[in-house]
């Protein structure tokens, strides 16, 4: 098997794993001192900040399961070429305060030393995102128009 099905396969199992849940098993695919980076408005949403080690991921993983009971994904695209990876993701998640879906579209790029995971770079659009967990059209908010679009 060439490096670039087997790293395939690992990121598979990685979103496997954060699926169903299994942190532990999640950051047993990552190198100890993973770096992780979504490109997120930290603002809005400060637990989508920088992490670096497993204890910091560990945190931000928990986060999510904290406020969503649910997570599911679809790999529409996964590229594979020596120990980078890059798959185009759609990630659906489901809230706990109210079973709302947050589906969100994202970029991720996965690179392996040593057969694990040590980077993570995800990038989100932000603007959709934000939208889908406030519940409601910031559009006005950035542009300062009011109600009426004025």
């Amino acid at each position: 098997m060439t490096v670039e099905k087997l790293n395939r396969q690992r990121v598979l199992h990685l979103l496997d794993t954060i699926a169903a849940d299994d942190l532990e098993a999640a950051l047993s695919c990552c190198t100890d001192d993973i770096d992780f980076l979504t490109h997120a408005p930290i603002d809005v949403l400060p637990h989508m900040g920088p992490r670096h080690g497993k204890q910091e991921l560990r945190e931000f993983w928990r986060t999510v399961q904290a406020r969503y009971s649910e997570t599911r994904y679809q790999v529409p695209q996964i590229v594979a070429e020596g120990d980078t990876v890059a798959a185009y993701l759609r990630v659906f998640f489901k809230k706990r305060s109210n079973e709302r879906i947050i589906q969100v579209d994202m970029a991720v790029f996965y690179t392996f030393r040593g057969g694990q995971v040590a980077q993570i770079r995800e990038i989100i659009d932000s603007y959709d995102l934000v939208q889908q967990v406030l519940e409601r059209e910031i559009g006005p908010l950035i542009t300062g128009a009011g109600a009426d679009g004025v």
